[in-house]
C-alpha cells in the first residue's frame, strides 16, 4: 500500500518513517496553515491511504493563538478527509485525550460526553468531527502522554533535568498513559489496510499508553530505568500553573480498538526501556 503521511519530524511521524516505506511530506512540502494544499498534494500523489501526523502540539502557545491551531487542527484535516473521502482511501488522524474534561478517575470511552477544558482540545476535536463528517473511511485515534527518542517530550526533559538536578517536583494528580510514538505509528500502519478492505470499520478509537500512571510516578520510572538519582517529589497541579488547564483524568479505555483491529493497549514500560536504549545508542 502507498502511504503518504503529513509529517516529517515529529514524534510519530519519525516512527512510522522508521517502519514502513512511506511518503513523508515536512512542513515545506505541505504546510497545515494552508489546507488546500494539503487536499492538492493527496490529489497529485494519489496514494492509497493517508496518516496526519502532523498538528499544532504547543499546548500552552494556543490559549493566545486558538485561531491558528484551529486551521492547523482542524482545518487541515478537514481538506485532508475529504479529499481522501474522494478518492475512496483510508485516512488515520491523531487526537488526543484532551477533548475531554479531566473529571473523574474511570478510562474515557469513545462513547463518552466531550468537554475540552482549553483551546487546544477545542481544536483537535474540530478536526475530528471535521473528519467524520467527510463521509470517507477514516480512523481517528485518540492518545495521550506520547513519547519517543525523538523531539521535545517528557522523557527527554526528565533526563535533561536529571544532568543538573538531583530532585524534581512532578505533578502527581494527573493520571494517564503514556504512550510510546512507535505504537502510535505500528498502529496507524495496522490499521490503514483493515480500513481499505473494510470501510465499516471507520470510527474513534481510544489508544493510550498501560498501566495508568501519574506524571510523577513516571518520571520515577524514567530515572529508575536510567539508573538516576532524582527525588521526586509529588505536588498537586495548582503548584505548576500553566497558560492552559490540563486533565487530572487522561485515562483511556482501550478495548474498542483491540475489538476493531487486533491492536492492544502498549506497554508504556516496556516502550520505555526501548527509548532509553535508543537514546542510550545516539550518545
Amino acid at each position: 500500500m502507498k502511504i503518504l503521511m503529513f509529517g516529517q519530524s515529529g514524534q510519530v511521524a519519525c516512527e512510522v518513517q522508521r517502519q514502513a516505506g512511506v511518503t513523508a511530506l515536512g512542513r515545506a512540502l505541505a504546510d497545515l496553515s494552508d489546507p488546500a494544499a494539503c487536499a492538492a498534494a493527496i490529489a497529485a500523489h494519489r496514494p492509497g491511504a493517508v496518516i496526519n501526523a502532523a498538528a499544532w502540539t504547543a499546548v500552552d502557545h494556543a490559549e493566545d493563538a486558538e485561531a491558528a491551531a484551529h486551521v492547523v487542527n482542524a482545518g487541515a484535516p478537514a481538506a485532508m478527509a475529504r479529499a481522501c473521502a474522494d478518492l475512496d482511501i483510508p485516512f488515520v488522524q491523531i487526537s488526543t485525550d484532551y477533548v475531554f474534561d479531566g473529571s473523574g478517575t474511570a478510562p474515557w470511552r469513545e462513547t463518552d460526553p466531550v468537554a475540552p477544558q482549553n483551546a487546544y482540545g477545542r481544536t483537535k476535536l474540530a478536526g475530528e468531527e471535521a473528519v467524520a463528517a467527510a463521509g470517507g473511511r477514516y480512523a481517528i485515534l485518540r492518545t495521550s502522554w506520547v513519547f519517543s527518542a525523538h523531539g521535545a517530550n517528557f522523557v527527554k526533559t526528565m533526563l535533561r533535568l536529571s544532568e543538573t538536578r538531583d530532585a524534581l517536583n512532578v505533578v502527581d494528580d494527573q493520571i494517564g498513559g503514556p504512550t510510546p510514538a512507535a505504537a502510535i505509528a505500528a498502529a496507524a500502519l495496522t490499521i490503514a489496510p483493515q480500513l481499505e478492505r473494510d470501510a465499516a470499520k471507520s470510527g474513534l478509537y481510544h489508544f493510550g499508553g498501560q498501566p495508568a500512571v501519574s506524571w510523577a510516578d513516571f518520571a520515577r520510572a524514567i530515572f529508575e530505568r536510567a539508573g538516576r538519582a532524582v527525588t521526586v517529589r509529588g505536588i498537586p497541579t495548582a503548584e505548576y500553573p500553566t497558560p492552559a488547564r490540563r486533565p487530572l483524568n487522561s485515562r483511556l479505555d482501550c478495548g474498542a480498538i483491540t475489538a476493531a483491529f487486533g491492536i492492544p493497549a502498549p506497554d508504556w514500560q516496556a516502550g520505555l526501556d526501548r527509548v532509553l536504549q535508543d537514546l542510550e545508542t545516539r550518545t
